[in-house]
């Protein structure tokens, strides 16, 4: 059983790496770039991009490692506020102490960290601090009052050229961050004045995976990244400065389309000349060079298309978000011709559901198209009920099997009731998981079913209740793509 592959992993790690050291020879041997999304962890891309290995990034900086350097950058205003990254639940401070530590891990050198948007903010005074008592160089870049449209003030001693100079070693500077917002590009820009004013020449490139400037404006790839960042209101949109300058369409969206008169400003008052002649023309981006099935990718992009379309339903529901997120996704739905019926998961859960008049359901389709289905019992959640199921039947064990007997749930359900005091006895995935372990120390088919667990990577699963915190934890880490039904029953 197999996961169709629309993306050559190799040939991007290939030709991105050599692609970014043609555009650091373009300015010198010195390029700042910046690098917007995930270094490392993207499952968006994994999901959309069937074959992108979510290290992908890091795997092709590797390439590049002894002649890079990494700078993290952090906003004063989200220490001051303990902003959260939702997908990991830690603040940004935290976070990046987080992303040195796994930056260092893998060899490269970290050299320092960028608070922006400073102000004399006591959390930032005691964040850097905290940071250089673990021997990490802290530099300070001030707020510059009409960023970024007062293009005299900024490109002068009393805008960049108050900021500190950040030192760097290496031709290759990649700037990053926790998250959007942190002012990454502005440190770039300030370098490049800082640098112009020490007369060195240096670059700037930004790395974005998507949109994929290299596809049409509504290919679900592209669709599926305006769905990613819908309560962002991101919009993809033709990139006019490519158009008039190449007369050649590219793709890119609507900040950086906004931006670029600015940078273009900037750029001209720092060199005297703008090196690029659209906001396209900054990006270094081949994932469009990469897709090797066209199809599978596709595919792929309208399921994110209808995941995120779900996950906006959820917290909807919750208060989390507002109608017009949701609204926005079920335009971008139709704008691929789905809705959320092309998920055949979600038509055989609610199936299943109707059959079990009204029991909580799901089902979840493999790699070759099988759907199996379960419904929740007095033992066992609907999800937990919908794994045994999967384990068996890619085990090849009849379905009839009970591989956890009865007599080992109920003591359990007594535990989480009586002494644990929940209010819901039944057996949660991860339970569930952990009674097959031990199991699995005598009994032989328990042991077959969890060594199948590996295969439900990548597979597709829908719920007709929300699921609990944990269950959901479980299937990301099994690295199963989640859908649910905004209801509690």
């Amino acid at each position: 059983m197999s996961l169709a592959i629309g993306f050559d992993n190799e040939k991007y790690i290939r030709i991105q790496s050599e692609h970014i050291r043609q555009r650091i020879a373009k300015f010198g041997n010195k390029l700042y770039l910046e690098f917007g999304g995930k270094l490392f962890d993207d499952m968006h891309a994994s999901r959309v991009l069937p074959g992108f290995r979510p290290d992908s990034k890091l795997a092709m900086l590797t390439q590049l490692r002894d002649t890079l350097e990494i700078v993290i950058v952090i906003s004063a205003f989200d220490i001051e506020k303990n902003k959260v990254r939702q997908d990991l639940g830690i603040t940004y401070d935290e976070d990046v102490l987080r992303l040195r530590d796994e930056f260092m891990s893998r060899g490269f050198l970290v050299s320092s960290v960028v608070i922006t948007h400073y102000s004399g903010q006591r959390s930032a005074d005691a964040y850097r601090r905290r940071l250089e008592r673990q021997g990490i160089k802290v530099y300070y870049h001030y707020i510059i009052e009409g960023y970024p449209h007062n293009v005299e003030l900024i490109a002068s001693d009393d805008g960049f050229g108050r900021n500190d100079y950040v030192e760097t070693s290496r031709e290759l500077v990649i700037v990053t961050a926790p998250g959007p917002g942190s002012g990454k590009m502005a440190v770039c820009l300030s370098q490049l004045y800082n640098e112009h004013a020490r007369g060195r020449d240096a670059g700037y490139a930004k790395f974005e995976t998507f949109p994929v400037w290299n596809l049409p404006l509504r290919h679900p790839v592209n669709v599926a990244y305006e769905a990613a960042t819908a309560d962002l209101n991101d919009i993809n949109m033709i990139d006019p400065f490519h158009l008039e300058a190449y007369n050649q369409t590219a793709i890119n969206y609507n900040r950086d389309v906004e931006i670029y008169p600015v940078l273009d400003a900037i750029f001209t008052s720092i060199y005297g000349q703008n090196p690029y002649k659209s906001p396209t023309d900054m990006g270094v981006n081949q994932v469009g060079f990469c897709i090797s099935d066209d199809a599978v990718c596709c595919e792929a992009s309208k399921q994110e298309i209808i995941r995120r379309y779900f996950a906006a339903l959820n917290r909807l529901a919750k208060g989390d978000c507002n109608d017009a997120e949701v609204q926005k996704l079920a335009m971008l739905q139709k704008q691929v011709g789905i809705n959320t019926a092309y998920r055949r998961t979600t038509v055989a859960a609610r199936e299943r559901k109707e059959q079990s008049l009204g029991n909580a359901s799901a089902a979840i389709e493999l790699h070759d198209g099988t759907i199996i289905t379960a419904e929740a019992s007095p033992l066992l959640g609907s999800s937990a009920a919908l794994l045994l199921n999967v384990v068996k039947y890619l085990a090849g064990i009849e379905h009839e099997a009970r591989l956890i007997p009865d007599e080992m749930i109920q003591p359990v359900q007594h535990t989480k009731i009586s002494y644990l005091h929940g209010h819901n006895p039944r057996l949660h995935t991860d339970e569930v998981l952990v009674a097959l372990s031990v199991l699995s120390l005598h009994d032989e088919r328990c042991e077959r079913a969890l060594a199948t667990l590996p295969q439900l990577a990548g597979c597709q699963v829908h719920s007709t209740v929300m699921l609990s915190e944990v269950d959901t934890k479980t299937f990301k880490k099994l690295r199963v793509d989640l859908t649910c039904d905004p209801s509690k029953s």
